[in-house]
């Protein structure tokens, strides 16, 4: 026995001792509000756009028919030269854009990543009161590292499927043995006088395209 692990049983040991007549804890009361906005669909919806909007994320409202097209005005509005496409990721949804593609089904490498323009994913879920998209790894969404690389990133959210109103509401929700990257607005840090910067630590510009039939 090393003198570490005799130490340890030593404290253990004591513990153990001091709670061997100890009562049983409690159940925990968890009878508090799971979220502090109304079940209304319009309602969250609404706050989840300002939420966005307000951490600097660009947000279009679209129809299912109209997706390709506004995402073709995004990629060609940020004068976006080629988009990573992550497995999955629906073919219409770029049918209406010419930019070139740079499928992730072979990962591209840090170099590739590097060099592309954009990137455009769906997500798991969006969460309103906090304004912040979930991505899980799934199908359309791709590994973290596409949505870390390229300046701009084009987010589809499907309202109201892929809508909660709050943290305590999408927890459930998501499998915890998936890597999940949680994005409220674009990559920002501030310097030392409190001067906010953007596009330090992942993309400069996010842009929620929120889907609503």
């Amino acid at each position: 026995m090393t003198p570490e692990s005799s130490s340890r049983d030593r404290v253990l040991g004591r513990v153990r001792r001091a709670l061997a007549d100890a009562p049983e804890a409690p159940e925990i009361t968890r009878d508090y509000r799971a979220s502090h906005t109304p079940d209304d669909p319009a309602t969250v919806l609404d706050l989840l756009h300002g939420n966005l909007a307000d951490y600097r994320a660009g947000v279009q409202r679209s129809t299912r028919r109209d997706l390709p097209a506004v995402i073709g005005r995004l990629l060609a509005g940020h004068g976006a030269g080629s988009v990573v496409v992550p497995p999955g990721l629906p073919e219409a949804w770029l049918a209406a854009s010419d930019t070139r593609r740079l499928p992730d089904d072979v990962p591209l490498t840090p170099a590739e990543l590097d060099s592309a323009d954009a990137v455009v994913t769906g997500c798991a879920l969006a969460v309103a009161e906090t304004g912040t998209v979930v991505l899980d790894a799934g199908p359309g969404q791709g590994r973290r590292a596409l949505t870390l690389i390229p300046d701009l990133h084009i987010c589809v959210v499907d309202v109201p499927g892929q809508v909660v109103a709050s943290l305590p509401q999408a927890l459930p929700r998501l499998d915890p043995t998936r890597p999940t990257t949680w994005i409220s607005g674009p990559s920002a840090t501030s310097d030392i006088e409190l001067d906010r910067v953007e596009g330090v630590h992942g993309p400069r510009t996010l842009e929620v395209v929120l889907v609503v039939d």
